[in-house]
């Protein structure tokens, strides 16, 4: 079981009338992991999301999620997956507390939906109505209802379009708690620098088909390399003992540190390992803020650093 991708996608065909919106798609996302699905408008993201989530069905190819169909055992996979619509699904004259609070009703071990109106920056809408709130307050309230049951699998549909930055990153602090405990983040977005900074995975989609597919080092050419800030003039011989023999530690302009790794060991999910024990050590000397993510994008909360997860 622990083997089986969260969601498998094999040949997925679906259009709508004469228009094709996907056309052959095949993908795959590992559990406990995110996976970005980035591409432009019409690329066929959210329709891939609308299937997997079982509100579509294909016209062909076969969709796996969490190793069920997600039409036939609709039932079966409600209570283990949440869901974050592009728009709609909350009720006009909801207020958020108390919509969250229904919300929790149906699942055994709901986050305390304080905690999430908290951490959303939410909570001094509590008693607004839905439709007196802004776009990006509507969004971040259907984030929530989304990991108020903590499921094993999230999909969110372009999470944090319309948000400001301060809640673009309470966003991203919030996937990264869900990666850290577990879960696994299916996500489509636009933006390259959100895939770097939360996913393991990143799969491209233009017209409906796979364009290309791997970790946000190989998708950049950034692979075997780690950036982070610190006070300049830093003592690095410590973070050099945790490294490879050859590695080496650039600080260009002041307080701006360049880790490369030779080339032998620059590959695949190793180098994200050494990249992660090579954060831990940057993490010893620096002591960024919590939450912080580093300036290649690493994710905060990710297991072998010592960022802390989010705690409901």
């Amino acid at each position: 079981m622990g083997d089986t991708p969260a969601v498998e996608i094999t040949g997925l065909v679906k259009s709508y009338g004469r228009t094709t919106a996907v056309a052959g798609l095949s993908m795959c996302a590992a559990r406990g992991e995110v996976t970005a699905v980035l591409g432009p408008n019409g690329a066929g993201k959210t329709t891939t999301i609308e299937v997997c989530e079982g509100y579509r069905r294909p016209d062909a190819g076969t969709v796996r999620v969490l190793g069920l169909d997600p039409v036939k055992d609709a039932r079966k996979l409600r209570p283990r997956v949440g869901v974050m619509l592009q728009s709609g699904g909350i009720p006009t004259a909801a207020r958020p507390a108390d919509y969250l609070k229904v919300m929790a009703r149906f699942y055994a071990r709901p986050v305390d939906p304080a905690v999430l109106l908290d951490r959303l920056g939410l909570a001094e809408s509590a008693r607004t109505p839905f439709r007196r709130m802004s776009g990006g307050q509507q969004q971040r309230l259907a984030l929530a209802a989304a990991i108020i049951g903590r499921p094993e699998l999230v999909f969110l549909d372009e999470p944090t379009a319309g948000l400001d930055p301060q809640a673009r990153l309470a966003t991203w602090d919030l996937v990264a708690g869900l990666r850290a405990s577990g879960a696994t983040v299916i996500l489509t977005t636009h933006y390259l620098e959100e895939a770097e900074r939360l996913a393991d995975q990143v799969v491209i989609v233009d017209h409906g088909t796979l364009v290309t597919q791997g970790t946000p080092a190989e998708l950049t050419g950034s692979q075997g390399q780690l950036r982070f800030r610190a006070e300049p003039g830093l003592d690095t011989s410590g973070l050099l003992v945790a490294l490879p023999p050859a590695s080496v530690i650039k600080e260009s302009p002041a307080g701006a540190y360049l880790v490369e790794l030779p080339a032998g060991v620059a590959g695949g999910s190793c180098a994200h390992d050494r990249a992660d024990r090579a954060g831990q050590a940057d993490l010893a000397v620096s002591g960024p803020r919590r939450g912080a993510a580093s300036e290649d994008g690493r994710r905060p909360g990710r297991p072998g650093t010592s960022h802390p997860a989010p705690q409901w």
